[in-house]
């Protein structure tokens, strides 16, 4: 346990949870505690997280909005790597973790606080994403996990010690919520409880950010994606602001039934989990990238950044975003970017997002070299049969070794 904590700051929900934090702080360390309140889209009111801090005696409250950041510094950079944890997860929770630890250790150095705080049990990967964040930025700073800290064993004792302290406890908080959820502009995650079993299929209640494939539309949806140096820019033809697209798009896909994924993952800690995730936007967004990067990208050059996506996707659920390897990757990403715009058109239809349209100014796509007719000499078939013996040689030798029993 820290000792010598003077001011600390907070990741602050406004919920139970953090609100008993907040007060075990002040009566376990004595110390003053700053709160800080992100707006990720994560739809909540903010405002009440205010109200309750104060009314729980904090003189500093941050209160930001950090949506445009978070979509234009940490969304679309990873989706311009096509990042897929296990080939399935978009990576929702993972990628908010940085920017709110980031915050948290600039507000620390703004206020003078010396610690910072988290509400992450010691089960999951999030005390990991925001511990290495914070250590990664301050080496020096204090780091308070009260959940691999307090004495509390159970629901009941944290009800008790709120109750003990004033801190309103709503009726539908008494007992063990049906599973936990985080959210933000990218995501929603349920996980636990009634979804511990992964035999068992998810209760339909548990989806917070779609309707159902089977209650989508009978006529599918059309929509355009335009892309500049590797980020969607508009939709339809109208440019809209990071942040405002992926709005749209989750609007889109909630009315769609898109994006939703159950799936066993292996935490960072070394544990298998069952996660319900929600990605409407994000999922339009992670095909629509590709279809462009089909158009404009180099063969060697997608390859090479396909099968270094996996170590990144990694990086990103374990925590590293502010990682030197992360850094080096995002640069390689980054490059491979430059000429990847242009317009995508997709069909959104009961769950599945099909690509039916590409176009490009930087397109290395040649029609008079693919087509079937008379190409005018941009392509010579009989080179092919030189290509082939090159590339068989190896294959022969091989053979013939395999073939030839004295050897």
């Amino acid at each position: 346990m820290p000792t010598d904590i003077k001011k600390v700051v907070l990741a602050y929900s406004g919920g139970l949870d953090t609100s008993i934090i907040l007060k075990w702080l002040q009566t376990t360390y004595g110390c003053e505690v700053v709160t800080f309140t992100a707006d990720l889209g994560q739809g909540d009111e903010l405002a009440p997280a205010r109200k309750k801090a104060e009314m729980m005696g904090v003189k500093q409250i941050f209160v930001e909005d950090l949506r445009e950041e978070f979509v234009r510094d940490f969304v679309f950079p990873m989706f311009r790597a096509n990042a897929l944890y296990e080939g399935v997860y978009l990576l929702g929770t993972s990628i908010a973790r940085p920017l709110i630890a980031k915050r948290q250790i600039e507000i620390a150095r703004e206020t003078g606080a010396n610690a910072v705080a988290h509400g992450a049990t010691g089960k999951g990967n999030d005390q990991v994403r925001f511990e290495l964040t914070y250590y990664a930025l301050n080496p020096d700073i204090k780091v308070i996990a009260p959940w691999r800290e307090w004495a509390f064993k159970s629901r009941s004792d944290l009800i008790e010690f709120a109750e003990k302290h004033q801190i309103p406890v709503a009726k539908d908080k008494r007992g063990e919520a049906p599973f936990s959820v985080d959210a933000n502009l990218l995501h929603s995650s349920s996980e636990g409880k009634v979804l511990e079993d992964p035999a068992v299929e998810p209760p339909p209640y548990v989806y917070q950010r779609t309707i159902s494939p089977e209650d989508a539309p009978d006529h599918a949806t059309t929509v355009t994606i335009g892309f500049k140096r590797g980020d969607a820019v508009s939709i339809d033809g109208k440019t809209l602001s990071p942040a405002s697209l992926l709005t749209r798009l989750n609007e889109l896909g909630r009315d769609n039934g898109i994006g939703r994924v159950d799936l066993v993952e292996n935490r960072y800690v070394g544990m298998k989990s069952r996660g319900v995730y929600e990605t409407p936007g994000g999922t339009i967004l992670h095909v629509a990238h590709r279809g462009i990067e089909s158009l404009t990208l180099d063969r060697e050059a997608m390859h090479l950044k396909d099968s270094l996506m996996p170590r990144y996707a990694e990086l990103v659920y374990y925590g590293f975003w502010f990682s030197p390897e992360r850094e080096m990757l995002q640069a390689l990403v980054d490059k491979s970017q430059e000429h990847v715009e242009g317009e995508v058109r997709l069909k959104l239809y009961k769950g599945n997002v099909m690509v039916i349209g590409r176009s490009s100014p930087k397109s290395l796509y040649s029609d008079k070299i693919v087509t079937f007719e008379d190409d005018a000499g941009a392509y010579d078939q009989k080179d092919a049969a030189g290509f082939i013996k090159l590339n068989a040689l190896r294959l022969r030798l091989l053979g013939k070794r395999r073939s030839d029993p004295k050897k």
